[in-house]
């Protein structure tokens, strides 16, 4: 049995921190319940009506009683494959849209954040702000945690370079950080985590067909293995995931791995293999995770669905 059926037939059936960081972790006050907003893949570009449709979300996301927004990665798209003039003008949108949130936004490095890492973009690696850095120019550490009433939160930086491309990875330093947070935390201590690149999807089942032809490994995180062995014995309530563009929860050995869609959709031209633009709505209560897709009310200038 090859690994494509094996993940559908087992789904039919059922920054780095510094010691400060680490130490805030131990003396977690008892949770309080709250709202936040997961957003992610903005890909936010001058064409397609994607400002209009940011401006849009965002806006309903400000009207919402969410304590805090986190964006799940893919602000702009792309950096990846072009220069330093048209990344900086996407980002530039970007920042302009996100003034609109008016609440704290945390941050998660997508893959598109990357700045001229295709050759085809025509930047050397030696230019400043290549890579990740662009990201933590405009943002800050590419992985980190941070708590809120009570619960701790893990953002992951899924993206491994290899070469001029990227697959999904965790990388040793990330992994060991990993291993210190979860080491400071009582088995009882609620967190969340938190990744662009998923660690468990079943996008693989469903994604369209010419993808499958790829020789990149992109749809998942490779070593996504090791990160779920760090939540056993620990009070993982759930993992929130962008990417993928899909709207999905797969549950492995008690934790809940939740794919939010795309603010996006499918890259502004409409859904994606049934999930429209769109975010997730997230209540922790009682000591549960639950969330809410919410949709905003964009009509796409260039309607073309991505069917399954």
């Amino acid at each position: 049995m090859n690994r494509r059926s094996l993940i559908c037939g087992a789904l039919v059936s059922a920054g780095a921190a510094t010691a400060a960081t680490a130490a805030s972790a131990s003396a977690q006050p008892k949770t309080v319940d709250f709202k936040f907003v997961f957003l992610s893949d903005t890909h936010i570009q001058p064409e397609d009506g994607a400002v209009e449709g940011v401006d849009r979300c965002f806006a309903q996301v400000a009207a919402s009683g969410a304590d805090f927004v986190v964006h799940g990665g893919d602000h702009v798209f792309d950096a990846m494959e072009v220069g330093r003039a048209r990344a900086d003008a996407q980002m530039a949108l970007y920042r302009q849209s996100e003034r609109l949130l008016d609440k704290p936004v945390r941050h998660v490095l997508g893959n598109h954040d990357c700045f001229g890492l295709f050759e085809k973009s025509g930047v050397d690696p030696s230019e400043p702000g290549y890579g990740k850095r662009y990201f933590i120019d405009q943002f800050g550490p590419t992985y980190y945690g941070f708590s809120h009433k009570g619960v701790r939160f893990l953002v992951l930086d899924s993206i491994g370079f290899k070469g001029r491309n990227y697959e999904g990875r965790i990388d040793a330093e990330q992994l060991a950080w990993l291993r210190g947070e979860f080491a400071i935390l009582s088995p009882s201590d609620p967190v969340v985590v938190l990744t662009h690149i998923p660690l468990v999807t079943a996008l693989e089942c469903y994604e369209p067909e010419d993808w499958a032809a790829s020789p990149y490994d992109w749809t998942r995180v490779m070593n996504g293995r090791e990160v779920m062995r760090l939540f056993q014995n620990h009070n993982v309530l759930g993992v929130l995931q962008g990417h993928g563009h899909v709207h999905e929860t797969v549950e492995v050995a008690g934790v809940r791995y939740i794919s939010s869609g795309a603010v996006a959709g499918a890259d502004w031209r409409g859904s994606f293999l049934g999930t429209p633009e769109g975010y997730l709505e997230v209540t922790i209560a009682n000591g549960r995770l639950d969330t809410r897709f919410r949709t905003y009310g964009f009509t796409p200038p260039r309607r073309h669905d991505v069917p399954l």
